[in-house]
């Protein structure tokens, strides 16, 4: 069994025998309209869904089809429309953002140029009846219209798949020098983009092209260009086509299954595996009409061929290659609004809710802080990706959180680098936080919050201040999802433990310490002083203050239940049980109960 990470060609897919979930029997669904735009998160499979179409309509592969898709749903009982189009495919993943307007025109013009070219060339070598296409270099919308021409005297219609049709331009929008003039240059009224997108759309009456499928990340560009090209259906809430891409729970514990069989494991390794799959990658639901989660597949394949190669898991669960969608969320901390969304979302169970998820906003919505309203910013986190459909709240508003462990790793670096900017900081607050679970020594890193981290949080308005603030400051330096099993607000009995730290299953050879840790704040109002008063308080003389001395017996109650709970639960933990309590953002001491 071969995984195929990396690989989005269909043909090669099946053909070399690589591992393939199929989707074929969501073809005929799609033939129900003629123009559509699917849209889901970078790195999720849509490419492999546009390559899975192209060989299926694909004329000149008429005589593949039994051998490409005879084992497939389809292949029992296919479509009329099987193999009857010429596919002309652009890719504008390809397309160059960096420089001027008018050197993206001249990249943009060269790619539909050579896509064009290489059209012609395919069909003319397999001897269709196809007349000469003229290219202009000059002019892409010319070279369109001659290849309309040329199509329109064969008896074969086109299908036309274009593929992350706003790539280039969200990078241009993200990248490290963001440009909003260029951008406004492509989708003007004769901007290129748009012009582009208008002679498609004119395009698709009669016999010319005849379907249109276009993939991308978000309805950004879409939105931008509405007058050029209005016509497509947007399908990607659609419950029927919330696993086109991704990986359904059945299908990968049959495959794990397989793995745990070949490595000779004990059938206990499946569960493992399969929990450890789904802590780390499940979670994403992109219909409200559907409670059916699916897996990110380019994170599955990456954890299922190193499993397959070495019987062992990753050792670090986050695909590097996934690791730049922390762009989207350096953009949302950079907003006023989206710093008091991150830390939220961290503080409240990783939820949000919104009025609803917006199906269009445009660049001038992502650039003016006057749009950047909570819908915006939700919108914009859930369509790349890191924030995903949890359901509705009992007003019918839309509840969304982060999706899996992974993105909540990307969270918590984002807020670290948010709050601590410099990276001295940074370095010395991790050193104190291994010591935590490396030496069960809680001082060190309380001695860092009071003395620099808590700095952070002063022009943070102290109504609004709570052990869920101070969770999040600690979990941004204790997070370590290489080593553990990190769980905020974990259900233990239908009540909370504030943070979990559970050592991997495949990790447990290592000398770390599991940790539970539970969180209490006193407000300064309710010590009855003030944030200087706190700060001249020996250690001893914090510790004597009723309210802090109410909270610590408080905290060693739950502590103690839980970590009953949770040896009950994982049995041979290691756990190291604390009670950190914070006065105000000025001082915090600790308890740590007697290791059992």
């Amino acid at each position: 069994m071969k995984f195929p990470y990396g690989i989005s060609d269909f043909r090669s897919i099946i053909r070399e025998n690589y591992f393939y979930c199929d989707r074929t029997d969501k073809i005929p669904l799609l033939e129900n309209s003629k123009s559509q735009l699917f849209i889901r998160p970078r790195r999720f499979g849509k490419s492999l869904v546009l390559s899975m179409l192209e060989n299926y309509y694909d004329v000149a592969k008429k005589d593949e089809f039994e051998d490409l898709f005879g084992d497939l749903k389809i292949g029992k009982n296919p479509t009329d429309l099987r193999n009857s189009y010429f596919i002309l495919k652009f890719d504008f993943s390809c397309v160059d953002p960096t420089g001027s307007a008018e050197d993206v025109k001249k990249v943009l013009f060269n790619h539909i140029n050579g896509c064009i070219d290489a059209f012609y060339r395919i069909y003319k070598f397999k001897e269709f009846d196809l007349p000469e296409i003229e290219i202009n270099r000059e002019d892409a919308l010319y070279s369109i219209k001659s290849l309309l021409t040329a199509v329109s005297m064969t008896p074969y219609p086109v299908y036309l798949l274009i593929d992350e049709y706003d790539n280039f331009a969200n990078t241009m929008m993200m990248g490290v020098q963001p440009s909003e003039s260029r951008y406004e240059a492509l989708v003007h009224e004769e901007g290129s983009l748009r012009t582009f997108f208008k002679a498609i759309k004119a395009s698709t009456s009669g016999s010319m092209f005849d379907r249109v499928f276009i993939t991308g990340v978000s309805p950004v560009v879409m939105s931008d260009i509405t007058s050029g090209y209005n016509i497509a259906e947007n399908i990607y809430f659609e419950p029927e086509f919330n696993d086109l891409c991704g990986l359904r729970q059945a299908e990968l514990e049959d495959v794990i299954t397989r793995i745990v069989d070949e490595c000779g494991f004990e059938k206990e390794k499946i569960q493992e595996a399969v929990d450890l799959m789904q802590t780390y990658y499940n979670g994403y639901i992109f219909s409200h009409a559907t409670n059916e989660h699916v897996y990110n597949p380019t994170l599955s394949l990456y954890f299922l061929k190193q499993f397959k190669k070495s019987c062992t898991y990753p050792r670090e669960m986050l695909d590097t290659n996934l690791a730049v969608d922390d762009a989207k969320l350096e953009y949302i901390a950079q907003v006023p609004r989206g710093r008091d969304l991150l830390m939220n979302l961290m503080e409240k169970d990783q939820q949000v809710v919104a009025s609803r998820i917006s199906k269009r906003f445009g660049i001038k919505d992502m650039l003016t802080d006057k749009s950047r309203d909570n819908t915006f910013l939700v919108s914009f986190l859930y369509y790349f990706g890191v924030l995903t459909i949890a359901g509705d709240t009992e007003d019918m508003e839309v509840i969304l959180k982060v999706p899996n462990l992974v993105m909540m790793g990307l969270y918590v670096e984002r807020i670290q680098r948010m709050l601590l900017p410099e990276p001295e900081d940074r370095d010395d607050g991790s050193d104190a936080a291994k010591l935590v679970y490396q030496k069960g020594d809680m001082a060190p890193l309380c001695r860092f919050m009071e003395e620099r981290y808590f700095k952070v949080f002063h022009n943070r308005d102290y109504r609004w201040a709570n052990e869920l603030t101070l969770k999040t400051a600690f979990l941004t330096l204790l997070y370590n999802d290489i080593i553990y099993i990190m769980d905020s607000e974990k259900e233990i009995d239908r009540r909370y433990a504030d943070l979990t730290m559970i050592i991997r299953p495949d990790k447990r050879y290592g000398k770390v310490f599991d940790v539970l840790i539970e969180f209490k704040f006193v407000k300064l109002k309710d010590a009855g002083m003030s944030a200087e008063q706190a700060r001249e308080l020996s250690e001893d003389e914090l510790r004597r203050i009723p309210e802090i001395v109410n909270q610590m017996e408080d905290g060693k109650k739950q502590v103690k239940e839980y970590g009953k709970k949770l040896e009950q639960r994982h049995g041979n933990l290691r756990l190291q049980k604390f009670v950190v309590v914070a006065l105000g953002f000025e001082r915090v001491c600790f308890s740590k109960l007697k290791f059992q």
